[in-house]
């Protein structure tokens, strides 16, 4: 269609392709409810506040017509299906657009992860976009399915999904100067450079504003968070499956700051998702908790498309991409229609994609482990213990006395104390690092997997080493995945074939298998809400205080192996 055309509809003088009737508009700049029809051409809206004529008319009297959410942080692999079944999964509930890093595939595949990921995102529903994985891996101190450097990243950067450069979780690096971040830095320059700096202030928080990072999502407390948005950051309120900042941020969000606010999920599990929500969640939590819904619907859309230069979204006005979620009730947030560029989302919508074969099948070559590769020789009962805190992925550098056995500090449950062990399973060097864990409140029994941020080794927690062992092979015979086991059997356990990340089955039946997962778990006397994400988060050595990787325990504020 011509642009002459697109004017002569918004005229009124030739109807136009689709038009909303009988609905009200928030306005994400000034606030206002306006009446009127919204008038669609091809995708794109041509007309608000006033009456049109459309070959397909949708009544939705008595509703309120907002733009699509945009998700600006998330790991499209932690809901542990494809993206096309994440589509599915969440554009119904109003997300039309999600800004994703794929560096959980990228530390199995290398760049193959993230190109399967671009040409999803070039067939489904939802825009999917992409920010290029900057740390991979995140660190030197594990071992990494791939190495990207900023040669592989710059031969992906002119993709027409792509955004920019991911979260710069290395920010030692950064601030620091090391020459392959640099490297990285210099060749995004200009271009959108996302950050991850937890708990960074001061003079290394200027450093790292410096280096052209313009968003951040690790801030855990609004002190943190006014501190970044006060040297220039666009702060994103994230609320995951365990980093659940929400509640610590949401006095932040004004309608004096909410321009520079946003908001993601990060890592969000198809648990989370149906029992609670999306991004909707959040938005109905945060008007719950006393914020004004301007400021959080602005968040959710405008700004957040302003601080991505996505310029073509985030608000209904003529000549704004057709992104537009209908709902009964502002504070309610329960979509009761969805468009996509105009598209309505539908069974009928997803069932027209064509859906890709995925990558980084047969991607888990552990060794085979026996119970004594379990155990952690030591001579000094002096012991660091990772401390696990529910609803965080900071954890405490605990020191506790644990005797020696015969050589080996075993785990005592009676302390909650309990065995972590990290497996290399990407077939580089066969490492297994051992080390305690004070959290998890398990009893008995072993929980196993295969999703470890960053590199995706195998991680496990337990009691009992024979259950360690017979979790941990148990990965390697479906593919990577979730395994609880106990007493020399299997509990529970959920495939997850795509690069050990992600399930080839529907969101309802990994869903599905996550209940009988987190119930097999609780019969452990494991505590946790979220296990299997706080049992991830427990081997990323960026995030303060103490890790594990395959090298060993990692001092993060030291940001070195102990």
């Amino acid at each position: 269609m011509s642009l002459e055309t697109r004017i002569a509809q918004a005229r009124g003088e030739v109807p136009a392709d689709m038009v909303l009737r009988g609905a009200e508009v928030l306005c994400t700049v000034t606030g206002a409810l306006l009446k009127g029809d919204v008038a669609i051409s091809e995708g794109i809206i041509i007309g608000v506040g006033d009456s049109y004529d459309g070959r397909e008319v949708i009544d939705l009297s008595g509703q309120v017509l907002v733009p699509g959410f945009i998700d600006t942080h998330l790991h499209i692999e932690s809901s542990l299906v494809t993206p096309f079944e994440f589509d599915r999964c969440v554009a119904p509930r109003g997300v039309t657009t999600a800004i994703c890093d794929p560096h959980e595939i990228a530390n199995v595949a290398g760049s193959a992860g993230i190109r399967y990921f671009l040409d999803a995102a070039l067939r489904t529903v939802m825009d999917i976009r992409v920010n290029l994985s900057s740390c991979v891996p995140s660190t030197h101190m594990e071992t990494a399915g791939a190495d990207l450097d900023a040669q592989a990243l710059i031969a992906l950067s002119d993709h027409p999904k792509v955004i920019g450069l991911a979260e710069f979780m290395n920010f030692p690096g950064v601030i620091h100067r090391d020459p392959g971040c640099m490297e990285k830095l210099h060749a995004f320059a200009g271009r959108h450079i996302d950050g991850h700096a937890p708990l960074l202030s001061g003079r290394d928080l200027n450093a790292y504003v410096t280096a052209g990072i313009r968003t951040e999502h690790e801030s855990t407390s609004a002190e943190e968070a006014r501190e970044k948005l006060q040297k220039g950051l666009r702060c994103l309120i994230r609320e995951g499956s365990v980093s659940k900042d929400m509640v610590a941020l949401a006095p932040l969000l004004t309608p004096i700051t909410a321009p520079y606010m946003c908001l993601c999920t990060d890592d969000r599990n198809p648990l989370d998702i149906a029992e609670h929500g999306h991004l909707d969640h959040m938005i109905r939590s945060l008007i719950a908790l006393g914020c004004d819904p301007l400021a959080v619907y602005r968040a959710a859309t405008l700004s957040a498309a302003e601080a991505f230069g996505l310029k073509d979204r985030g608000q209904i006005a003529p000549g704004k991409r057709a992104d537009i979620v209908a709902l009964p009730n502002l504070a309610e947030c329960r979509a009761s229609l969805v468009l996509c560029a105009g598209r309505v989302v539908n069974d009928a919508s997803f069932a027209a994609r064509e859906v890709i074969d995925p990558v980084a099948r047969n991607s888990v070559r552990a060794p085979k482990v026996v119970a004594q590769d379990f155990r952690h020789a030591a001579n000094t009962p002096e012991t660091s213990v990772i401390g696990v805190i529910e609803g965080k992925i900071i954890t405490e550098h605990l020191r506790e006395t644990i005797v020696p056995d015969q050589g080996d500090k075993r785990p005592d449950p009676a302390r909650d104390l309990l065995r972590v062990a990290v497996v290399e399973r990407h077939g580089k060097n066969g490492n297994i690092a051992t080390g305690f864990v004070r959290g998890f409140g398990m009893g008995q029994g072993a929980i196993a997997a295969t999703v470890a941020h960053d590199h995706h080794n195998i991680v496990a927690v337990g009691a009992d080493y024979d259950d360690i062992a017979l979790a941990v092979n148990r990965l390697s015979d479906i593919e990577g995945g979730f395994v609880v086991a106990s007493q020399g059997k299997v509990l529970a356990e959920l495939p997850l074939p795509v690069a050990g990340l992600m399930s080839l089955d529907s969101y309802e039946s990994v869903h599905a298998t996550l209940v009988d997962l987190r119930k097999a778990a609780k019969s452990l006397g494991v505590t946790l809400q979220e296990p299997f994400l706080q049992l991830a988060f427990i081997a990323l050595p960026v995030i303060p205080h103490l890790k594990i990787t395959d090298f060993g325990m990692v001092d993060v504020d030291r940001f070195e192996v102990l």
